[in-house]
């Protein structure tokens, strides 16, 4: 089955080509980049927020999805990166690309302040999930990837993993599906209280 998206966003080429000519290895596959897209049009009007923009592909495949009410955070703390995001990125007025530290940042927003978060980075994915699962709005969606393993995994990620699957199952305050798809894939909706 080719479960590929046929139409992905203008702009993804370009990136791309950045991005390998970078060196980043870190990027969302075309397989997650239409899921999200999918999600992203699910928020109409919606604020959505990213962890990790990288160098952009998933920010991409959001943008593609959003309509133009909606509005999109994105965080990236390596410079290097963020430089290929905002280059090919930065002239959509629904972004917002931000060089903080997740961590800080997360603790200056109100609760419930997002429709869909994509946790695509170690900060509210690995360390510091309550400060981010906070942010997301009772019925909002959460989002998080690469959670199959990897040849390059630091030492010790594969329990890192199960501590975040075992602590979304055991959630009663969220819903959750696991997709043993493109880099394996978890969502959440957070049920309202």
């Amino acid at each position: 089955m080719d479960d590929d998206p046929v139409r992905p966003p203008a702009v993804l080429a370009a990136i791309w080509a950045d991005t390998e000519e970078a060196g980043f290895g870190f990027y969302s596959d075309y397989k997650l980049g239409g899921l999200l897209r999918v999600l992203a049009a699910s928020k109409p009007g919606g604020r959505l927020l990213e962890i990790g923009t990288g160098t952009g592909l998933a920010t991409a495949w959001l943008l593609d999805g959003m309509d133009s009410a909606a509005r999109l955070t994105s965080i990236e703390a390596n410079g290097r990166w963020a430089a290929i995001a905002a280059h090919h990125l930065r002239h959509d007025p629904r972004l917002s690309l931000l060089d903080a530290d997740a961590f800080s940042w997360f603790g200056g927003q109100p609760d419930g302040s997002y429709d869909l978060v994509f946790a695509d980075a170690m900060p509210g994915k690995f360390d510091g999930f309550e400060a981010l699962w906070r942010l997301v709005k009772p019925c909002g969606l959460y989002v998080i990837d690469d959670l199959m393993p990897r040849v390059d995994w630091p030492a010790g990620q594969e329990k890192r993993v199960a501590a975040v699957l075992a602590n979304l199952d055991a959630r009663r305050d969220a819903e959750v599906a696991r997709l043993a798809w493109a880099s394996d894939i978890a969502i959440a909706v957070k049920k309202p209280v």
